[in-house]
């Protein structure tokens, strides 16, 4: 049954990609995304109306697309020939970056997402070789034969996981991570970091209330340390906050927030400020 509200994880992609393609809405977008606006379609409007703070869900959106780009464009010049995105929702950067035509992608997600996307885009051609794998990835022993077989036909591996490790336990984001870094050719993998204070703050606005269906799950106290014991380190960390200085697009904060986080930048201590700064960006997890 098609829902105006977020009745399953998966739901969160049209969300997504409304936000995507309402980008090329603004007299000087920083991407344009058409394929997600049709993917979103009026199923994203009405799914977007329902949560909270939309304007802030479309800067988040805005700035983690440019992160992860950024990753991949990085990826690709290393010598990165395969790039697997697990739980990839409705995302279009097969067809909407330049790729080298040579680089493999691979998409993952629950069969009814992979039916859809391939029903909506039917006829689109891709710029790289695109493979699309129709798997529930809590299906860990189909997870591990596929994962398995994909580096076993890579050089140089890369794994992005954008907006899916959030929604995982602990325990199955442990799990994952021990996977990924039993890859012989895994180079890297490109995730979402989300600080304490982030999550306080989603709280506050009303998300988690709105998201009951999809909440949050994965809030280790040491984010870190957590994939430290599992065979990763952060090669790189780029933050939402230094992506929109860089690009000239503040967070859309109502006047009362920016003076109070005016007032607190200005009486903070450099480790707070530093922590204002970092609460939310994208990894490259780099295996040990």
């Amino acid at each position: 049954m098609i829902t105006d509200h977020i009745s399953h994880v998966s739901d969160t992609a049209f969300w997504v990609a409304h936000y995507r393609g309402a980008e090329m809405t603004r007299p000087e977008p920083l991407f344009r995304d058409p394929l997600a606006a049709r993917l979103a379609g009026e199923r994203g409007r009405r799914v977007a109306a329902q949560m909270p703070q939309p304007q802030m869900t479309r800067w988040v959106v805005t700035m983690r697309t440019l992160l992860i780009d950024a990753y991949i464009r990085e990826a690709i010049a290393a010598g990165v020939d395969t790039i697997v995105n697990l739980g990839a929702g409705l995302d279009t950067r097969p067809w909407r970056l330049e790729l080298p035509p040579t680089l493999r992608w691979v998409e993952v997600d629950y069969p009814h997402v992979i039916a859809f996307k391939q029903e909506q885009l039917q006829g689109e051609q891709p710029h790289c070789q695109l493979e699309q794998v129709a798997l529930d990835l809590a299906d860990v022993p189909a997870r591990r034969v596929l994962l398995a077989r994909l580096d076993a036909q890579a050089q140089k591996l890369l794994v992005l996981t954008e907006g899916v490790i959030v929604y995982l336990d602990v325990e199955a984001v442990a799990a994952l991570a021990d996977d990924l870094a039993a890859l012989p050719h895994l180079v890297g993998w490109v995730t979402e970091y989300i600080s304490p204070a982030s999550i306080a703050a989603r709280r506050r606005a009303g998300l988690e209330a709105r998201m009951q269906n999809a909440p949050f799950r994965f809030k280790p106290a040491d984010w870190h340390g957590f994939f430290a014991e599992h065979g990763f380190v952060a090669r790189s960390m780029h933050y939402l906050a230094d992506e929109a200085a860089r690009v000239h697009r503040p967070a859309p904060l109502p006047w009362q927030a920016r003076l109070l986080m005016k007032l607190l930048y200005r009486f903070a201590s450099p480790e707070r400020r530093e922590g204002f700064r970092r609460a939310a960006g994208y990894a490259w997890l780099a295996p040990r």
